[in-house]
């Protein structure tokens, strides 16, 4: 998406006034829900821990604030969530809505997710109400507001929101299933296809599993391996990227990736220098052969991170002051681990910064405005081929950008 000069300031102001004030929490009480509200369980169980997805609907009754409660029968402790601030005592769960997923309409639904650790035994939860109100089913119980929870868990999303999957915020729509890490993220590679923290690099120039290109035209761009700075070990990739549409310089990786399937997992280790900018950059792309081989690119706009597509030039968040304030900057002066789960089957998209999911970084196959409504204008199921980290300006900023322990696989591989 491309915002004239003009625009930037108001837009980016809004933004600033907006992130502000999206987390602060409702004052207002929950209003009641009807007896036909549904309660949605849906949890992914590993040995030692779990997630799960959470949907509510409200049935007839709209809503203008939510509480959900749950008793777990077997041992499992709740350690984050996101979409929610969830609580536990004892047995008992209490989740209430975040800041700006409070209001549900009649026959609508919303979703959030927690995490946590569990023992041998992981039954089902049972007993499920929404506002005091037994759920699925249940025959009427109290009407009264449950307790007050003991201290939360989990953060706005607008903060630092869990390192789980999330799903889409928006209360006006019922998302799909979405996918689920397997289990928690291994250490290291393990099992990735590509792993690489460009230690065998030898020369001043990146060489062998990687090769230097520029997109469309060369200019005063440059990729150096650099063994000044690195995350880990002794080297790492560094891109002079120049302001300018002709500065593009990337490093791809030679190796075949066909290995790593449909559903694709990345994780990458960067540091920059300069804030992202107003206008649009890309640090990273990958070829769609299911989108005229045109590249799905990860970089910022409005000084936040965004996904673009060059096909379309649709972005993930939409550049609206609600959809940028859902996403975060990418901090400058220091490392961090970016990873992200892109799934051709579904067309769906996650995106994690230090671990934690970017609520407006997330296409969950479901449009919603000011987050994926655009991104979903079409049918998107991509088919992604390669992968490459540099710099991309179509404006006059310029970073200089490091890379290291950049990795692909078929699950996520974590920090």
């Amino acid at each position: 998406m491309r915002i004239s000069h003009a625009r930037l300031a108001p837009v980016v102001a809004a933004v600033a006034t907006l992130a502000a004030a999206v987390v602060t929490p409702l004052v207002a009480g929950p209003a009641a829900a009807a007896q036909g509200c549904q309660v949605d369980y849906r949890p992914t169980v590993w040995p030692g821990g779990f997630t799960a997805t959470v949907r509510v609907a409200p049935g007839d009754t709209a809503l203008i604030g939510w509480t959900v409660g749950w008793t777990y029968p077997g041992d499992q402790r709740i350690t984050g969530a996101w979409n929610a601030v969830v609580s536990q005592s004892g047995a008992t769960v209490t989740a209430r809505n975040a800041a700006w997923n409070g209001s549900v309409p009649a026959g609508g639904a919303t979703e959030f997710g927690v995490q946590g650790t569990v023992g041998p035994a992981a039954p089902a939860p049972t007993g499920f109400t929404l506002n005091g109100v037994p759920c699925n089913g249940a025959p009427p119980g109290p009407t009264t507001a449950p307790p007050s929870p003991s201290p939360t868990i989990s953060p706005s999303p607008t903060a630092s929101p869990s390192p789980t999957p999330t799903t889409s915020p928006s209360p006006t729509v019922s998302p799909t299933t979405s996918p689920s890490p397997t289990g928690p993220p291994p250490a290291g590679c393990s099992g990735a296809v590509l792993c690489d923290g460009f230690e065998n690099q030898t020369g001043s120039a990146p060489s062998g599993d990687w090769a230097v290109v520029h997109p469309d035209c060369a200019g005063t761009g440059a990729a150096a391996v650099d063994t000044a700075t690195a995350h880990a070990g002794s080297r790492s990739v560094r891109i002079d990227g120049g302001g300018g549409y002709c500065n593009h310089v990337f490093v791809r990786a030679n190796r075949d990736l066909s290995a790593v399937g449909t559903v694709r997992y990345g994780r990458l280790w960067v540091r920059h220098t300069t804030a992202l900018p107003a206008d649009h950059v890309t640090f990273l792309a990958m070829t769609d052969a299911a989108d005229g081989n045109r590249d799905l690119r990860m970089g910022g706009q409005n000084g936040a991170l965004q996904w673009n597509r060059a096909s379309d030039d649709a972005t993930l968040p939409e550049q609206s002051p609600a959809g940028v304030a859902l996403s975060v900057p990418l901090p400058t002066g220091r490392w961090s681990c970016l990873e992200f789960m892109v799934d051709g089957s579904t067309g769906q998209l996650r995106t994690w910064l230090d671990g934690a999911a970017v609520a407006g970084l997330t296409a969950d196959g479901v449009p919603t405005h000011d987050i994926d409504g655009q991104w979903y204008g079409r049918t998107w199921r991509p088919r992604l081929t390669d992968l490459k980290i540099g710099w991309e300006s179509y404006g006059g900023a310029a970073d200089t950008l490091w890379f290291d322990d950049v990795a692909l696989g078929a699950t996520r591989i974590g920090c």
